[in-house]
Order: C-alpha cells, then sequence, then structure tokens
C-alpha cells in the first residue's frame, strides 16, 4: 500500500518512543511506502487534493532514524491509507484539516482515525456518552457550578477540553487560597469550557492507557506514575511508565466502549483509566505503544496495520 502520514516534523520526535513511528516501522516492514507530510504541506484545487509529501525510509534507532528517498506533490485519492497523526491542540487548523480528509474519504481513501469522529469525539467530552465508566464529571463554564462540584467532593481536577499531555491541568482543594486565581487563569473571561472531576487518589498507583485497535484491546497496558510531588501522570509532564496486564474491571470497561467505537468507526483508540473509572477517550493521536511493545514482545503495530490489510 501507499501510506501518506499527516503528522508534526518527523525530525522532531523521539523515535524510542514514538507510536506513529512504530506504526510506520510496522508498516515499512510490511513492504508498504510510507510518505510523511503535515498541516503545511497541503491544498486543495477544484476538488482535488494534493499535497507536498516526502517518501521516508526508517531505521529503527535514536539518531539518524529515517532518510529521505522522493520529495513530489501528489494527488492524495492515489493513497490507500491516510494516517491522520497530528498531536492536538485540536483548534482550527485541525478542522481544516479534517475537511481535506473528508475529500479523501468520499474519494475512497482509508482514513484512520475517520475525520468525521475525529471531530465528533472530543478526547475530554467523550466520556461522557459513557457515565457508567467515569468518576463523577463536570462540564460548565460557570465558577459558581466549579466551586460546589469542589464543596462536594472536596478534591477535584479542572482541565481545558483541548489539551494534552497535562498541560493547562490543575488540582483543586477545597479551602485552597489560590482557587480563585487558577480559576481566573483557566478561565479569564467566564466563557472557557472546562471539564472538572472528582479527584481519584488512585492516581498514585497510575493512570493506564489502554490501546483499543479496531474494536479489540491488547491485553497489557501502560500504568504512567507520578512523578515525586505531582499529581499529573502525563509521561509529559514527568512522569513514568509500568507495563501492566488489564485488570477484570479494565476488560469491563473495554467492552462498555467497543459499541461506541464501533459506531464512530474508530480504529486506534487509547483510554485512559484510573483507579477503574474512564477518564479520557484519546482518538487524535494515541501513545504508548513503543513502551507496551517493548516490555511484552507484542506486536501490536503489527495487529494494527493486519486489520487495514485484511
Amino acid at each position: 500500500m501507499d501510506i501518506a502520514v499527516l503528522m508534526d516534523d518527523l525530525a522532531s520526535i523521539k523515535p524510542y518512543k514514538d507510536t506513529t513511528f512504530a506504526l510506520m516501522l510496522a508498516a515499512q516492514a510490511r513492504g508498504h511506502r510510507m510518505m510523511v507530510f503535515d498541516q503545511g504541506d497541503w491544498q486543495v484545487r477544484d476538488g482535488n487534493v494534493q499535497a507536498y509529501v516526502r517518501t521516508v525510509r526508517l531505521v529503527d534507532q535514536d539518531e539518524d532514524f529515517f532518510r529521505v528517498l522522493n520529495e513530489e506533490v501528489i494527488d492524495l485519492c492515489e493513497v490507500d491509507v491516510v494516517l491522520q497523526r497530528k498531536d492536538p491542540p485540536f483548534n482550527l487548523r485541525y478542522i481544516y484539516d479534517s475537511y481535506m480528509l473528508d475529500l479523501l474519504e468520499a474519494q475512497g481513501v482509508r482514513v484512520v482515525n475517520p475525520p468525521q469522529a475525529l471531530r465528533d469525539m472530543n478526547e475530554k467530552f467523550a466520556i461522557t456518552r459513557l457515565p457508567q465508566c467515569t468518576p463523577e464529571t463536570l462540564i460548565s463554564k460557570s465558577r459558581d457550578e466549579i466551586l460546589a462540584f469542589l464543596r462536594e467532593f472536596g478534591e477535584v481536577v479542572a482541565k481545558p477540553l483541548d489539551g494534552m499531555g497535562g498541560s493547562g491541568v490543575f488540582k483543586l482543594t477545597l479551602g485552597d487560597k489560590n482557587t480563585n486565581a487558577i480559576l481566573d487563569a483557566m478561565n479569564p473571561d467566564g466563557l472557557q469550557t472546562l471539564m472538572v472531576q472528582r479527584y481519584l487518589d488512585k492516581v498514585t498507583e497510575g493512570d493506564k492507557r489502554i490501546l483499543v485497535i479496531n474494536g479489540e484491546a491488547a491485553d497489557y497496558g501502560l500504568a504512567r506514575l507520578p512523578a515525586e510531588g505531582e499529581f499529573r501522570a502525563n509521561l509529559a509532564a514527568g512522569g513514568r511508565g509500568v507495563v501492566q496486564p488489564l485488570t477484570e474491571r479494565e476488560w469491563w470497561i473495554v467492552e462498555q466502549v467497543q459499541p461506541l467505537l464501533a459506531a464512530e468507526r474508530l480504529y486506534l483508540v487509547g483510554l485512559d483509566v484510573i483507579g477503574g473509572y474512564l477518564t479520557e477517550l484519546n482518538v487524535t493521536s494515541p501513545t504508548c505503544m513503543r513502551e507496551i511493545e517493548k516490555a511484552t514482545g507484542q506486536k501490536i503495530a503489527e495487529r494494527f496495520w493486519q486489520g487495514l490489510e485484511e
């Protein structure tokens, strides 16, 4: 297959832990041609999506891990698969990318994940469709409602709806004199929508990333443990990862999520689970595949491409 990957600058990634790199390596090993392009490389002319792409050859090492074989402008409708792996923020540029991907889908290109699902399934808001799996959760612009929620539970976590990697996430504690200052910073004009969840103290035991491919979960997940003095377990916030088998409760969550993933045609998803509760549903560019593969020897990236080939 000819596969084009929409992603951040390839030269900027960390190959040892980058899931996009793992997927590209596996595709290359299976004989597929790999091309990359970024948000500034595409245009639509008279309904035809064109992109400046680099055909690359990858090497599984930390330095000098790719070389460019060819550079050209192509009609993207000629490729077999477009892999959408651009990291958030999910902003207007991201929306415009999704319109381009809509055109490609209509022309018969397989887009993973589908652009309609990317627009419909905000990674924070989407869990509201599965309240049986989640901690107590409030989504609101109202400071009064957020403070009432804080009084109800004593400790909560507040986060913006469009971030990643723990950016902009705060823990609010009842009685903390900084609470209003934090809310001033998060929602200065009262028009920003925030997600607020009951604080789960089991985050100290890990915020587990569970990868689901074509509706089937890998049987090990990466439990991300907060750094000393930190409540955020995100690896980007200094957390460390420990690979663990899924628990009975986590398998139950996967079962609960499967019908939604099927309905939205989501092929690759990352579930975030803390203490047996679903806290986020990652659909834009789920990560942690390399860490799980390295610890278990499982070929999760190969499973990804086997499903698409079939």
